[in-house]
């Protein structure tokens, strides 16, 4: 049976950089509460699940609302697994036990920033171009066009064609901003989620995007998503 679209939130155990980053307290309740609660409050999901090789992990995934019908293999919860890994195994997984759906969204469990509305808007967005994938990403801050490499202990430009063109003058470019990932499901089983072009983009600002890789990284989101409640 199809139905219309399932919430894989990705959350394994055993952060190196940031104990237990997972399920660590952020400005009063687990990190990984506020994916779980954008995801079941944006309406969109027949299904919210975590993907964890974590039982204390499933624990906290369920007590806020998600389902954890299986944990990770062995395979997909090392540290050289791939997120499309753990995605394509989640789905497998479904259509063995005879569940199978038209789109997917991935969602990473440190992600405070999504909304429930942030989600309706960009699975809208989706579902209009037509396209089987949706990517969130934010401008560099800086131009890339003008960065530096270290040779011989020396910094030199990277392209020195652009050592005096200016900042505006150069084409702006884009990164992820990993925070959550939409699909067609079936799209992404025929591709093994590698995608590389027809990617619709759904544009953030620099304040609600933020990396937590490490304490500093944590701080800085802190401080961002307060200012973001003002």
């Amino acid at each position: 049976m199809k139905k219309k679209a399932v919430a894989i939130i990705t959350a394994r155990g055993g952060s190196k950089r940031i104990p237990k980053k997972n399920i660590k307290d952020f400005m009063g309740k687990p990190i990984l509460s506020y994916s779980i609660e954008a995801a079941l409050q944006s309406g969109l999901f027949d299904e919210v699940m975590v993907s964890t090789d974590s039982q204390e992990i499933a624990a906290v995934a369920e007590e806020y609302g998600a389902n954890v019908p299986f944990l990770r293999s062995p395979l997909t919860s090392d540290d050289y697994a791939t997120t499309a890994d753990v995605l394509l195994e989640v789905l497998e997984e479904y259509r063995k036990r005879g569940q199978e759906f038209e789109y997917m969204a991935c969602i990473y469990p440190t992600a405070p920033f999504v909304t429930a509305e942030k989600l309706r808007n960009a699975f809208a967005e989706l579902e209009k171009t037509g396209e089987a994938m949706l990517l969130p990403v934010v401008s560099f801050s800086y131009p890339p066009q003008r960065g530096y490499r270290i040779q011989d202990q020396r910094l030199e430009m990277k392209w020195k064609e652009n050592l005096n063109r200016r900042s505006q003058d150069l084409e702006p470019l884009y990164h992820d901003c990993g925070q959550f990932y939409l699909y067609r499901a079936e799209a992404f089983l025929e591709k093994k989620g590698q995608f590389a072009e027809g990617i619709v983009p759904f544009l953030l600002s620099d304040l609600e995007v933020q990396d937590i890789d490490n304490e500093t990284d944590w701080k800085l989101a802190e401080l961002k998503y307060q200012m973001m409640q003002q």
